[in-house]
Formats: structure tokens, sequence, C-alpha cells
């Protein structure tokens, strides 16, 4: 990971025992057990203190220099007036300063830059509608597993209650959450004196070399940007990459469970560091690989053992692995096994179930509680590499395994209008992945399952989809942020609904960010209209009015293409790639055409959503007249 923590500190290291569960075993690694809330001391930690700061130097000037030291390299946000001396001091540093046209699209898009370079990225918001705006993009944030951090503007003390313009404070918004460590920031505190500078610059650059994500929140007055930095020496952390190695006791326990039969990989997002490991674990040991949906592209999915993509958009090959040839056990690396990448199916649980691997030890035995499972906390790579010297070899073996074989597309018919879906991911797979290096990020909904179940990558970190909470908008924008950190072209395969809802084509075009969006253009809400369709619920209107993407995008200052018949797919997504500017494709598409989507239905038919009867039959319920 490109971060600048490369230093020569070695973390504190504790081994914890074996804790034992009813229904499976976790083994704790061995990894870093300091806690970010603990006393005020550097543990471990040898500080280099700078000299003093001069005293012209503001509290907005110190954060700036702080995230440069983190290595912060963009900061995404829309200005205000409370927070105009922030933005101020993040404009006049190194960090390159983006103005978004809504705070969500900014957070998605720091969300996307941290992936693509494995930097911490800023969103920045000012009080009020600012900070409240920001919260779904930040929430994606958390769920994904991306560094970012919060900047944003609050009322200064003396005029909290008073009805300032825009208040933010505990008058307007709950504490609890908002501005307080909880399940939406990792770590949150409000910056009340310039003196508490120095252990909030520690705690973030401790988190900022820990593993895994970690999503903060500053809050900071008014009042307090402004205020000088007087007598106070920032430290100058020297901090490496925490190590999260599993123990000796579990690497042991895992050859053993994984040597006793044959066993399948389950690779997750969090794999996605690791795919040459995991490629080398599959060919020495014969293992069959399957992947989530976000760990597309990290075990080549033209491997002859890829067996294929689990749940959203998922490939039915899966399902005839486990049946005809079914694993003793899973080896699960990086994924939390959830309902977009199980549904919770129990046709993919092998007989003694799992050995599941993740750097969060919450995570093994949750999505089966049932199941068998025996769980290890640490760092895939470092996982893999050591099974890699401890598993034998595996006999050679000629036995073919099922594939994930596309249906073929069928002849088109006499007019080529509306473009057929499965006829655009051919060319998109053929332009777009084959023939470019460009990064190829799909919105949720009818978009997900049709990029997820059609398209293949040989490549990890090539594909994007957002399963942790999967909003709307959230590669619509987010790819402004692969593209920009990537230096090169970003692809987002979009529905017309998303859109709509949260686009930054203006962001774009002044920054001259080469984003590609490919709009599926049904005038729908297609997975919604489609899968009411399928579970026999009725009367509900899931319709847009049709809009012509190009002309908005043309008026923004974007290139556009229109196009309505299958045989100009090509050329426009040739004209797009060579395009230097952002560009948009408009693609009409028959909306009539089932996506690949049954199992999301078959799940919430099993959680209860159902047709409800017949009006006739149901019995009546008198509401009082209010």
């Amino acid at each position: 990971m490109s971060q600048n923590y490369t230093g020569s500190n070695s973390p504190l290291i504790t081994t914890e025992p074996y804790k034992e569960f009813p229904a499976h075993s976790y083994v704790e690694s061995t990894s870093d057990s300091r806690k970010l809330d603990e006393s005020e001391n550097n543990e471990g930690i040898q500080p280099f203190l700078n000299d003093e700061i001069a005293p012209t130097l503001s509290v907005a000037d110190a954060i700036a220099q702080m995230l440069e030291n983190l290595g912060v390299s963009y900061a995404f946000g829309v200005a205000g007036g409370a927070m105009a001396s922030i933005w101020g001091a993040l404009s006049n540093s190194s960090i390159e300063v983006l103005n978004f046209r809504h705070e969500a699209g900014a957070a998605f898009a720091a969300t996307e830059a941290y992936f693509a370079n494995s930097r911490p990225a800023v969103v920045f918001t000012t009080a009020g509608p600012g900070i409240t705006n920001a919260l779904t993009g930040l929430f994606a944030a958390r769920g994904e597993g991306a560094k970012v951090i919060l900047l944003s503007a609050c009322t200064s003390a003396p005029q909290r209650g008073r009805w300032a313009i825009q208040e933010t404070s505990t008058y307007t918004l709950p504490s609890g959450g908002m501005f307080t460590s909880g399940a939406l920031f990792n770590y949150a505190i409000t910056i009340e004196s310039a003196a508490q500078l120095p252990q909030i610059f520690r705690k973030l650059a401790l988190a900022m070399a820990q593993p895994g994500g970690f999503v903060a929140h500053l809050s900071i007055p008014t009042a307090v940007q402004t205020s000088l930095v007087e007598n106070i020496a920032l430290p100058q952390l020297d901090v490496s990459q925490f190590a999260m190695t599993a123990s000796k006791e579990a690497i042991a326990k895992s050859v053993e469970l994984l040597s006793s039969g044959p066993f399948a990989i389950w690779v997750g997002f969090g794999a996605r560091d690791a795919a040459d490991e995991i490629r080398q674990l599959a060919e020495k040991t014969g293992a069959a690989v399957m992947c989530s949906p976000r760990g597309k592209g990290i075990f080549p999915e033209d491997h002859p053992q890829f067996v294929g993509v689990t749940g959203l958009g998922g490939h039915a090959s899966v399902f005839t692995y486990m049946e005809q040839q079914p694993p003793l056990r899973t080896l699960v690396l990086g994924t939390r096994l959830g309902e977009p990448t199980s549904f919770w199916n129990s046709a993919l649980v092998p007989k003694r179930g799992f050995v599941h691997v993740d750097i969060d030890q919450e995570v093994p035995g949750v999505a089966y509680p049932h199941v068998e499972t025996f769980g290890v906390r640490s760092d895939i790579k470092a996982f893999v590499q050591e099974l890699l010297q401890h598993l034998p070899d595996a006999p050679h073996s000629t036995i073919s395994l099922p594939r994930p074989e596309p249906k073929a597309i069928e002849p088109a018919p006499d007019v080529d209008y509306p473009v057929r879906p499965e006829v655009l991911m051919a060319a998109i797979q053929k332009i777009i992945v084959e023939g470019s290096d460009a990064i190829v990020m799909a919105e949720c909904g009818n978009s997900f399952t049709w990029s997820t179940h059609l398209l293949q990558f040989a490549q990890a970190n090539r594909y994007r989809v957002s399963t942790g909470v999967g909003a709307m908008g959230h590669a619509v924008t987010g790819v402004l942020g692969a593209a920009l950190a990537n230096n090169s072209k970003a692809v987002g395969i979009v529905g017309d609904g998303a859109m709509l809802m949260n686009n930054e084509i203006s962001t774009a075009v002044k920054y001259k960010i080469p984003a590609i969006w490919i709009v599926l253009n049904d005038a729908r809400y297609n997975m919604c209209h489609q899968g009411m369709k399928i579970l026999g619920l009725k009367g509900a209107d899931a319709t847009l009015p049709p809009t012509n993407f190009a002309m908005i995008a043309r008026g923004m200052g974007a290139e556009a293409i229109v196009v309505v018949r299958e045989s100009d797919i090509e050329a426009a997504l040739e004209q797009a790639i060579a395009s230097t500017v952002p560009f948009l494709i408009d693609v009409v598409i028959d909306a009539d055409r089932p996506a690949p989507s049954g199992g999301r239905n078959k799940s919430l038919a099993a959680q209860g959503v159902k047709s409800s009867p017949a009006k006739s039959a149901a019995k009546q319920v008198s509401f009082p007249m209010v």
C-alpha cells in the first residue's frame, strides 16, 4: 500500500489464546492490540517533535499539514461559509481540492479514490445540510472498508442554541454517532482547542497504519478554525504498517483441516492484495475457486479452476460444482459472506464447514452461525503465504470443473432496436475490459447484476461494485474518484435512475477527469419493476419519464452520444475510450430482458416478501377517520 508510514518502529505484539464457541472455534491473530482510545502516552511509538509551530499558524493550516503528513492526496467536498478557513487551508496545501455538486457524491468519490491508490482521502463539508448530505457516502465508505476522513464545520460554542444559520450542534443533531465514535465513524471528535491536535494526529496516524478501513470525523467550530496554534508541537510519527499475522497454532490447525480432504476457496474483496498467492495456492492444491461480486478478478475468471461468482448476479455453475463435486471444507478469504455474496444459501455450505480468514475478528461464524467454522484473524496475503509453505502439493487431476459459461447471444432481430443488455455487455467486455486498462464500476440495480454476471476479469482491482451499502449514485459519482486517483480511464455502468439521482458530470468537466458513463436507459427502476413482477406484487409504479442523458451531458460540457441500435455499440465505446474528456454513452436498452437477479428475488421471498391476498378475500380493517 502506498502510504507514507514506512518507518522502522514496530508495533506492540500480543498473542491471545484459543477461544471456544458453541458452533465454531476462533483463533486470535498475532497483531497489534492497542486501542485508539488508550491513555495519552505514546506506547511503542517514538514521536519526533518539530520545532515549535509559529503562533501565526491557524488550526485550519495545522490540520492541512497533518493531512499532508498522513499521505492524503485528494479532498472532495462542497464548500460553505462555516468552513471557509478549512477550505482555504486545504486549497493552499499540496492536497488537490475538488469542489463537487453534492456532498454524497464527494464521499462516494473519496471512497473510490482510496481503493484506486490506497491512500486516505478527505471529504469536507460545511455545517448543517453539508454534513447530513454526506452521511450516505460516508456510510458506504465504512461498509466498503475505505480510509476516509470527514472534515466538517460546526457552530461555534457562543452561538450554539441561539438559532445560528445552519446551526450544527447537539441542539440540532444527535451527538451520539454523529460527533462520537460508533457505528458510523470509527473515530469522531469536535476540536474545541488547538491543544487537542497532537493527540488527534497520533490517533489518526495509528488508525491509517492499521489494516482494514477507517472512517473518521473531525468537527471544527468556525471560530476554532482561525484560532492560532501557540506553543504546541505536532508529533512527527514514524509508523510502520501494523502486521496482522496468524499465530503458529492457527496456521497448523488450518493446514490440518484443509489437508483432510478436497477444499474450495471462496475469495472476497478483502483478499484483493493477495491475488498472486491465491492463484499459487489454487494451482498447488487443485482447489476450485469461487468469488464474491466484489472479489471478481482477484482470481482470473478465465482460469480452468474458477467455478463462478456467488450471490447477486452470480453463476449457476457454483451450485453445479457444490452438488456434483462437493468439497469437504471451504477456505473463505476476506469476505463476510453476507446476503449479496451468499444469500445465506445452505447449498453453499460444505459438509465440514469453513476455515474463515479475515482481519475482523467479528466476521467468522456470523453469516452461517450454525455451521462449523474455524476462524482465523489475519492479513490474507500473509496467511496464504504460510499455507503455501505447509500444504502439500495435490496430485494432478484431470477432472474438469463446471465453468460459468454465459448463454450464447441469439442472432440480432431484423431491427436491432432497442439494445439487448447482454449484447451491450459483450461489447463492453471486448472494447473496455479486454481492450483497455480502465477500471470498471457497476451501479446497484440491474447494472450490477448484468455486469457481474456477464463481464469477466483476469486482474484484481479492475472491477468495483458496492455491496456494503449499495446506494444509488455510488458508481455514478465514485467513477470520478477512481479515474482521478488511478490517473486513467474509469467506466461507470449505471442505470438511468441512479444517473438522475446523483451525478457529477459538471465536476468531471471542470477538472478534466476522464470518466465514462454507460447509461442503461430503460425509463424504469428496472430491478424494482422486474422484481415486483416476479414476486407477484402489483400496482406499484417504477417507471420514469424518458430522458435524453446525452443531451444533459453535452449541456454540462461533456461529450456524449445516444446509442439505440446494437450495431452502433462498439463504435461508441471506442469513441469514448479514445476521448480525452468526460464522455457519456446513453444506451436505450430493452427493458423487458430479464436481468440475472433471481437469487435476490428468492432471498426476498425467503424473508417473507410475497404478494398480498386478493382484496375480495382480505379481511376488512376499520381505521379511524382523523
